[in-house]
């Protein structure tokens, strides 16, 4: 195996194997690409892993869509709750769409090459629909916290302007912080190997390979990092610090667990986003030893995973967007009753 394809030390590069490898030299990747690898170890049945994962982006494409048109077309669900409910959905699939083509590329054995400049944008979305992601459910906690709190200014707080305007701040905040990231990763020289442990970019892994002082970028995404989910979970706690102190000053407990019960498909989001994101940022950054199975399993789990359980979540616990996923399917001409 070429000396360029091994584990650099501290690195954290993986091996390629020398079963799917051995026609592959390094060499011949061009200075403007990188090299994808997919699963480590398991490229021999990578054909088979990729049934899976089509099933899971297939899953996640087609519910978050259906959640969108549903909202779209439903005029009941034309409130807050809904509203953000699209934005989540909208954020969902701005982390998972734009890695479709290079998984499949690598599991089908087309290409492992991807473009830096593809790299580079595709960590951008990936990076800015996460914080994105997160600053929606920031915003849905605010929605709860009103809805339970302040129920009789409910309509008055969150007016549609007021909802677009929030929507428009997540995406910009989450966005704009990120670019000085990518402009600063296109100024590096890569002189390790150009071989990357995933079958996508993410910046933790790109920037390994950099054979130059990475302080700022490391020092500034972990910045980053912290503001936005340290600050948007402190915020969603804070949130249900308040909901669940007005909670317990209603003298009924069926009311009491109607109110937490709006609450139950959010609190599950917020954990489907969190402990992958938490997990895969703890395995890049303080477990650089373990398995390299591990980081990609935690990469693909913090990608898909909240894309694919958070449709099928408020599908369940939503008695209004069941009604209208059963409305949707259903034909027409059958009557209301056996809906």
């Amino acid at each position: 195996m070429p000396r360029s394809l091994r584990s650099q030390p501290g690195h954290g590069i993986v091996a390629l194997g020398a079963v799917s490898m051995a026609d592959f030299n390094a060499s011949s990747i061009p200075s403007s690409t990188f090299y994808l690898t997919g699963i480590p170890g398991y490229e021999a049945i990578h054909h088979w892993i990729s049934i899976p994962f089509c099933i899971l982006y297939f899953i996640g494409i087609v519910g978050n869509c259906t959640i969108l048109h549903v909202i779209r077309t439903d005029p009941s669900l034309h409130e807050p709750m809904y509203y953000f409910l699209a934005m989540l959905s909208f954020a969902d699939m701005g982390m998972s769409l734009p890695t479709l083509i290079s998984v499949l590329q690598v599991l089908w054995s087309i290409s492992r090459e991807i473009e830096f400049n593809t790299c580079v944008i595709q960590m951008f979305l990936i990076h800015s629909f996460s914080f994105t992601e997160s600053g929606v459910l920031l915003a849905m906690a605010f929605d709860r916290y009103v809805a339970i709190c302040h129920p009789l200014r409910y309509a008055t707080i969150l007016t549609p302007q007021r909802i677009a305007r929030i929507g428009i701040f997540a995406v910009f905040r989450s966005s704009l912080p990120v670019i000085p990231l990518m402009i600063r990763l296109t100024y590096f020289p890569f002189c390790h190997s150009r071989v990357l442990s995933h079958s996508y970019c993410l910046h933790q892994d790109v920037i390994r390979l950099v054979c130059a002082d990475t302080k700022f970028n490391f020092i500034y995404g972990f910045v980053l990092v912290t503001l936005f989910w340290g600050c948007d979970s402190l915020g969603i706690l804070v949130s249900y610090i308040f909901i669940l102190h007005s909670v317990l000053n209603i003298a009924s407990w069926e009311e009491r667990l109607k109110a937490l019960n709006t609450c139950a498909s959010h609190i599950c989001a917020v954990l489907i986003l969190y402990v992958p994101m938490i997990g895969l940022s703890i395995v890049h950054r303080f477990a650089k030893h373990v398995s390299p199975l591990v980081h990609v399993l935690m990469a693909h789990i913090y990608l898909l995973i909240p894309p694919v359980l958070n449709p099928i979540i408020y599908s369940v616990k939503n008695k209004k967007i069941h009604r209208g996923i059963i409305h949707l399917i259903t034909p027409k001409g059958m009557p209301s009753s056996l809906r």
